[in-house]
């Protein structure tokens, strides 16, 4: 994934309200940004922080830019989830994630479950469909990527959804893409949220997939990185 146009630098001065952040550019001039982002956004929003921002593609928005990343020791981190799906439809399509390799089409934001769309469908003539969910991590501790970073009840309601397609004989798979590069596992935060980290270790028994990959990012586009080994206990 490429971004459309040139990001600029500024200093992030707060995020409030889930989706605005002020910030400031190298100029001193200050603006509100959009922040495509409803988690808690923990390590990734400290005031004083560089941040990277895209302009809005229409100019008639009220807000004039989209909070993409931000430099977290270092690394860049991504911090937009509307990118993921996106990030992983084109991975599939390149055969660049062999766990989801082999299949003719792929759809997006289909509907299935009660009142839910899966991010991507994969199917192919004599396999069963595979219903793949993508879940946006920027959530860092330790060497540990993990996810949720704020509780999550609609996550715990597709890995119902996920376990109901396994049941009817079709596949499903959980891909959790890591949007930075400086992690060395994965693993659910059960302490954020322990009635996920159940959900998540019930759903792999029943056999639910899940795997996890890293990305690559610059402030020219964000790519799909390397796997990453996962430990999917409940544990806290």
């Amino acid at each position: 994934m490429r971004f459309s146009a040139p990001l600029v630098r500024a200093t992030l001065i707060k995020r409030y309200k889930r989706f605005l952040a002020d910030v400031r550019f190298d100029d001193g001039t200050e603006t509100t940004a959009h922040v495509a982002n409803s988690g808690a956004m923990l390590g990734t929003a400290v005031p004083g922080m560089e941040v990277w921002l895209s302009p809005a593609s229409k100019p008639e928005r009220k807000l004039k830019w989209n909070w993409e990343l931000v430099t977290v020791d270092g690394h860049l981190v991504g911090v937009n989830t509307a990118h993921p799906n996106g990030i992983v439809a084109e991975s599939v399509a390149a055969g660049l994630i062999p766990e989801l390799a082999g299949y003719e089409s792929i759809r997006r934001e289909v509907k299935y479950g009660v009142n839910s769309r899966i991010d991507l469908l994969l199917e192919s003539p004599g396999r069963p469909k595979c219903w793949v969910e993508v879940k946006n991590v920027h959530l860092k501790r330790g060497g540990w990527a993990e996810f949720p970073d704020a509780v999550t009840v609609r996550g715990a309601k597709h890995l119902a959804e996920l376990t109901d397609r396994v049941k009817a004989g079709e596949r499903a798979v959980m891909v959790y893409l890591v949007q930075r590069a400086d992690c060395t596992a994965f693993r659910p935060a059960a302490d954020i949220d322990p009635t996920y980290a159940k959900a998540l270790a019930q759903a792999i028994r029943d056999g639910v997939e899940a795997i996890c990959y890293t990305c690559r990012l610059s402030t020219g586009g964000i790519e799909l990185g390397e796997p990453l080994g996962m430990d999917l206990s409940e544990r806290i």
